[in-house]
């Protein structure tokens, strides 16, 4: 069966502002270079037009007075009396048709979710989703709509166990507050420390709560983590977790401002790090709702959600250079980058020693505090 890659070019018609760091043509760059390396051809693939979330679906999460408030938005008007629900100057700015992004963006991720659910395919990339940080009642963080949270929960409805893992520099707090006190969704985040970057949560001490105790795991990461950080650290908890907890569905959120040159992160990662724990999730062979996330580099998203929709065709591309008409694309917005993969980055060796000494300390204390709910014992394999 094949993956699905759902997207439209109604995506183009949002724009947060000439100065905000989510520019949404980053979707139009990604579909181009998948395209461009003949990747929707063939019957190893399928496409589907984005959806825009009913109402009703909206509501299974939010709350009824702040899509009222996003309902008026839309007109692109805002009003001071709104900054309640976070929205105004700044990260969640009102522009003409912003339910109506956020309508989208949930829709793809419900249509993910119902595609993996009902056998269609084994896995379904969203790439406009991801938005983990918007609240019941709040937007945050560039998020109106959380839409995660709405394809977690009609998993939910249809009685899946769900683990949901969240690669995004920023921690998934959106998502982690909704599903505290379940123990039918695992969220597992691997983030920066929020005491160097927003939103200011993720800590290993945030477990969850009730019968949820065990079910919140975040594995914090100090600035300068690189691959080899990051890939062994991933590689201690995530694969013992998932096989303890025995999800039926995974969704994942697929953020790409973990890179070393993103301007709104501090993080040191590449393509590597990145396609490591991509591998990871196709070879759970699990239904696989994949959504996109951050990334504040155009180029880095595309060529990194380029190598994702790669591994999820069983195609994975190699270091190759970006065909010449998308390059020729990339000189008229400013960028000159050339090859599809990052080259190896290395830190200075004092930041990359404290990096590495902080992620010691990180996974031994989540193995400690959370492998004891699983049945899992304490087993770092230091390098």
């Amino acid at each position: 069966m094949p993956p699905l890659l759902i997207y439209c070019d109604a995506y183009q018609r949002f724009d947060y502002g000439p100065t905000h760091p989510l520019q949404v043509h980053r979707l139009k760059l990604t579909v181009e270079l998948i395209e461009a390396f003949g990747l929707l051809r063939g019957g190893k693939t399928r496409t589907l037009e984005t959806r825009p979330a009913s109402e009703e679906e909206v509501l299974t999460f939010h709350s009824w007075d702040y899509l009222q408030v996003l309902k008026e938005a839309n007109s692109g008007r805002f009003r001071a009396d709104w900054d309640g629900y976070g929205l105004g100057p700044g990260d969640n700015p009102v522009f003409p048709g912003v339910l109506d992004w956020g309508l989208f963006c949930a829709g793809g991720a419900l249509q993910a979710a119902e595609w993996v659910a009902s056998g269609q395919g084994p896995v379904a990339f969203h790439i406009a989703g991801g938005m983990h940080h918007a609240h019941r009642s709040s937007a945050s963080g560039f998020c109106y709509i959380n839409d995660p949270v709405l394809a977690v929960l009609y998993l939910l409805s249809l009685g899946h166990r769900v683990a949901y893992i969240d690669i995004d520099a920023h921690h998934g707090d959106g998502v982690q507050e909704a599903f505290y006190g379940t123990n039918k969704v695992l969220t597992l985040s691997f983030h920066q420390n929020g005491r160097t970057l927003f939103p200011s949560t993720g800590f290993v001490s945030e477990m969850g709560t009730g019968v949820g105790a065990g079910y919140s795991v975040n594995v914090p990461f100090f600035p300068w983590t690189d691959d080899q950080i990051f890939i062994w650290a991933f590689d201690q908890i995530a694969p013992p977790l998932l096989q303890a907890f025995k999800p039926d569905v995974i969704v994942t959120q697929l953020g790409v401002d973990t890179f070393y040159n993103d301007p709104l992160a501090n993080l040191s990662l590449t393509s590597k790090g990145f396609c490591h724990a991509v591998r990871f999730f196709k070879g759970m062979n699990k239904p696989w709702v994949a959504l996109g996330g951050g990334g504040y580099h155009p180029v880095n998203v595309a060529r990194a959600w380029t190598l994702a929709w790669s591994i999820m065709r069983d195609q994975e591309l190699g270091q190759e250079s970006l065909p010449f008409p998308f390059q020729e694309t990339l000189r008229g917005l400013g960028y000159d980058e050339k090859w599809l993969r990052d080259e190896d980055h290395q830190e200075e060796e004092a930041k990359w020693q404290r990096a590495n000494y902080e992620a010691k300390a990180t996974i031994r204390t989540v193995q400690e505090t959370i492998f004891p709910y699983f049945g899992l014992y304490t087993d770092c394999r230091w390098f």
